[in-house]
């Protein structure tokens, strides 16, 4: 049997491109799997993201329903920038019934605010495409509940978010950038890493930071990646312009794993959340950084003690606090924090394990088609 294996690649500039990259190889060493549309494929794989790059396999996978791994467990922000009201209407109809379509007219009135209002990630619009595809492949148990209220009868495979082996920067590196920062011995380096937008929570994090400054505490923070609009980047300005900040853009990988090997703590918070596993969050923890996450049904595998978990919401901020305030204290637990992920990263998403799973998958819907 061959797979039909359809996704954005490098370049393109989505987190999904760098994910296909790395499991096309690993499951071509199980199965022939073509990356160009073809007719002779026994079934097609299609990986689905929340954004415009994903238009021409998401109706590929309706013409022709295939095995879909939905990497966000939320389409509405596609779609609002795919179809006009009156469709965006009755697709909203359609998910959630008549009485909705209210509903439906706000939001498509309100969408330039879909980026931090709560509503547009509590309507996931996913009905279609889970309906209608052979299985659908999630990496976490929140998609999967998320997937099941809306398509019953789907069968739903939960497959963790693949970690691929990688060379973090080494002591001396750690050391340099350090210096190069300004950093003094025994303090704290926080990071944030990866697209900033809305829900990445950086509000509550530079407003926790600025609180331990004002404190004296030896703490600095890394703000490395693209903002995704110039008005949210605006929006941080003042506040990004505080000492004890370093500001960085996209990180090319091999400076990527510099810098998140001279942090101390990464900051992930994300909310509201579109059901998606992080891949930055997977990536740091498999390299054993400590990190700090939004609590919920998406991280519910990750064991206690392999990452801090905070509350979304009012405490969000103070727990912030109160973590940072523990990692100075003590180092040494901050350590065994990212001992743990490690150790569970590398066995549970494992890039060949990981492949072997979407391997069975795929045997499994061909008697499906």
């Amino acid at each position: 049997m061959t797979v039909g294996f359809h996704s954005p690649l490098p370049p393109a500039p989505t987190g999904v491109a760098d994910y296909s990259a790395a499991l096309l190889p690993a499951l071509r060493e199980l199965l022939p799997v073509s990356a160009t549309p073809a007719r002779d494929t026994a079934v097609e794989l299609y990986h689905l993201g929340n954004n415009p790059l994903h238009r021409e396999i998401y109706r590929r996978a309706l013409r022709r329903p295939g095995v879909v791994v939905l990497h966000d467990a939320l389409l509405n922000h596609f779609l609002l920038g795919e179809i006009g009201e009156a469709d965006y209407v009755e697709e909203f109809v359609f998910n959630y019934g008549e009485w909705h379509r209210g509903l439906a007219h706000d939001l498509w009135q309100n969408r330039t605010r879909s980026g931090v209002e709560s509503a547009y990630f509590a309507w996931p619009m996913i009905a279609r495409i889970c309906r209608s595809a052979l299985a659908v492949i999630v990496h976490n148990p929140g998609a999967a509940d998320t997937v099941l209220r809306h398509a019953p009868r789907a069968r739903v495979v939960e497959i963790p978010h693949l970690w691929n082996p990688v060379a973090p920067g080494d002591r001396d590196e750690r050391a340099r950038l350090r210096r190069e920062w300004g950093v003094p011995g025994g303090a704290l380096v926080l990071g944030v890493f990866g697209h900033l937008r809305e829900t990445k929570r950086l509000g509550p994090v530079l407003r926790a930071f600025a609180r331990l400054r004002a404190a004296t505490l030896p703490v600095h923070l890394l703000v490395a990646g693209e903002f995704v609009s110039p008005g949210v980047e605006r929006s941080f300005a003042w506040d990004l312009g505080q000492p004890g900040i370093i500001r960085r853009g996209h990180l090319p990988e091999r400076e990527f794993w510099q810098h998140a090997g001279a942090t101390d703590l990464c900051l992930n918070l994300r909310y509201p959340s579109a059901g998606e596993s992080s891949g930055i969050a997977v990536r740091l923890m498999g390299a054993g950084l400590a990190t700090m996450l939004t609590d919920g049904r998406e991280i519910a595998r990750f064991p206690r003690e392999a990452c801090l978990r905070c509350d979304a919401g009012m405490a969000e901020e103070d727990q912030i606090l109160a973590y940072c305030l523990w990692a100075l204290r003590s180092p040494q637990g901050l350590a065994q924090v990212g001992d743990a992920a490690a150790a569970y990263i590398r066995r549970e998403h494992d890039l060949h394990r990981v492949a072997g799973l979407y391997a069975e998958t795929l045997r499994g819907a061909v008697g499906r088609v």
